[in-house]
């Protein structure tokens, strides 16, 4: 008969069990495999392939009596790690989707939604066309690898036991403004394109007020918006870029990689 010890217990949980919940909580709130889209069987399968993939190269685990107080502070050490891990991606995607967003509304095109499929909740089709945009070029540039590697890393500079230090994270929190600063700059030459045209239509009423502004200024707006925004589509790559680079940048500092 096969008989465990307490102390091989506690090695086996501390080895497979933390790394497993730190790399669940990264696939279960990051983008693209976080989403809907991926049932959560199958990410936890993917978070237990991954584990068994990782444990041979990652560092010692601290030995832990399983079902304890101290490995349940363990345990919510890795979620909040993963977490916060997988809130910076969020981020990132949903900088491409509020651009969308603000430049639906400005040329009229806000009534046009559909269902996200990767989060249920309705949205403008132009936020969901930068959605998928950024989703294919994220994979593209192997994105999710850098995460992955990112995530390895984690484990050497956030040793599991290590405590999280508050200070650095309040630092990397005040970076988090510049989410919306560029999903402004992403549209702002287009917003400022638009808002240029609805002057123009303003002047054109009052010089011609028996013109009428709705009937001919609404489908002007969609086709001259529909214009601007695929002479803009030409720089959206380095765009992208300079986002990517950033918010991978982000993700490293808050994991603590050089």
């Amino acid at each position: 008969m096969l008989e465990l010890s307490d102390a091989q217990i506690g090695g086996w949980v501390g080895q497979f069990m933390l790394p497993l919940f730190r790399i669940a909580a990264l696939l279960m709130t990051m983008p693209i495999i976080g989403t809907q889209l991926v049932p959560v069987r199958i990410r936890l399968y993917l978070a237990v392939a991954m584990t068994v993939a990782l444990v041979p190269a990652l560092p010692a685990m601290p030995a832990v009596d399983a079902l304890t107080l101290p490995a349940m502070f363990l345990v919510i050490e890795q979620v909040l790690i993963g977490v916060m891990l997988g809130f910076v991606l969020q981020l990132f995607f949903h900088v491409f989707i509020v651009s969308g967003q603000l430049l639906a509304m400005q040329m009229g095109l806000g009534f046009a939604s559909m269902v996200d499929p990767a989060n249920g909740v309705s949205v403008p089709v132009f936020g969901q066309f930068f959605n998928m945009l950024v989703v294919l070029l994220f994979l593209a540039m192997n994105g999710h690898l850098v995460v992955f590697e990112v995530l390895v890393e984690s484990f050497t500079t956030l040793p599991v036991g290590g405590g999280l230090t508050t200070g650095h994270y309040w630092e990397v929190a005040s970076k988090l403004g510049w989410v919306l600063g560029a999903g402004l700059l992403l549209v702002l030459p287009a917003i400022t394109a638009l808002l240029v045209i609805n002057l123009a239509f303003g002047l054109m009423t009052r010089a011609a007020p028996q013109l009428n502004i709705f009937s001919i200024g609404f489908p002007l707006t969609l086709v001259l918006g529909l214009v601007i925004v695929w002479i803009g589509m030409a720089d959206i790559l380095a765009q992208y870029q300079v986002l990517a680079t950033e918010a991978l940048q982000m993700l490293r500092e808050l994991a603590g990689s050089p």
